[in-house]
């Protein structure tokens, strides 16, 4: 019976571990580091990709701690979330915050081995996300430009842990995830929408599912089409994106534009979930496409 109570304390401690840290979605962002450091390497290197993907986890598991730890009373009060460790009751705070602390350290040094440069926009993002995202969250809609920001640097940052420098390209890589953020969250805020009011969340841009937020849901998802397909004119620098390439990704994008066209049909929870799973279908393909174009052209 022991054995069997300890097992099961065991799996509930990783359940957890991986909760606060938001395993999944860290490795999404994991993903996309490694989509940019494969854009802009010229020799693939082992290394650095395992540095860069264990920095990257370690990263966005700190900001997610963090974040946990600042709105364990909002938490409690959402069906989505009071479930989460600290609000549940089985993490502390403190636990929580040696998580995020430790996080913090790995995930900026392991970036800092790369290069310098990596291990600052690392830091920032974790600044931005922890300092100023979270607490706006409850204050104004704003928070969702501000929280795009650092979710649309992990594609860039794979840039920049190739090339230890910053321009055209990985601004290209940061336009293209910084303008996807809207769509897709404004979709997980539409569905989501009860639940979130719950916790004195407003992230809709106009604060209601309305005509205005499925309006700018469409201009936003144009804006990400329109970024996405920039590199195949040739003024990014050295990121680059054959016809074949370019046609596949606005087709890829033509299908999320038609989800968001229909969120402003239908206004439903329904449309903005499809609309949401499309956002992330869009994304992933779009850097597979980019990198394997890269390395069969």
């Amino acid at each position: 019976m022991s054995t069997k109570n300890s097992s099961i304390t065991v799996t509930s401690i990783i359940s957890d571990f991986k909760e606060i840290t938001k395993m999944r979605l860290s490795l999404s962002v994991v993903f996309s580091s490694i989509a940019g450091y494969l854009l802009g390497t010229q020799q693939v290197e082992v290394y650095t990709l395992i540095l860069l993907a264990f920095g990257g986890y370690f990263m966005v598991g700190a900001s997610n701690a963090y974040n946990q730890i600042i709105e364990k009373d909002l938490d409690a009060l959402m069906d989505r979330t009071k479930n989460r460790p600290i609000p549940a009751g089985r993490m502390s705070v403190n636990t929580a915050f040696t998580i995020a602390v430790i996080f913090t350290i790995l995930g900026i040094a392991t970036l800092y081995v790369i290069n310098p440069r990596t291990a600052m926009y690392g830091a920032i993002s974790i600044f931005l996300y922890t300092c100023v995202y979270t607490p706006l969250k409850t204050k104004t809609p704003l928070a969702v430009f501000v929280g795009a920001i650092p979710g649309a640097i992990p594609f860039m940052l794979g840039w920049v842990a190739a090339r230890n420098d910053f321009g055209i390209e990985p601004g290209t890589l940061f336009a293209i995830q910084f303008f996807w953020q809207f769509p897709h969250f404004w979709a997980i805020g539409w569905f989501l929408f009860d639940d979130y009011k719950k916790g004195g969340f407003f992230m809709l841009p106009t604060r209601e599912r309305d005509k205005g937020t499925a309006v700018q849901t469409i201009m936003y998802t144009i804006w990400t089409v329109l970024a996405s397909i920039i590199p195949v004119f040739g003024f990014t620098g050295e990121l680059k994106l054959s016809i074949v390439a370019a046609i596949v990704v606005f087709g890829l994008g033509l299908v999320m534009l038609y989800y968001a066209i229909q969120l402003f049909k239908k206004r439903t929870a329904q449309a903005a979930k499809q609309l949401m799973l499309a956002s992330v279908s869009y994304i992933t393909l779009l850097q597979i496409v980019y990198v394997v174009d890269k390395f069969i052209r």
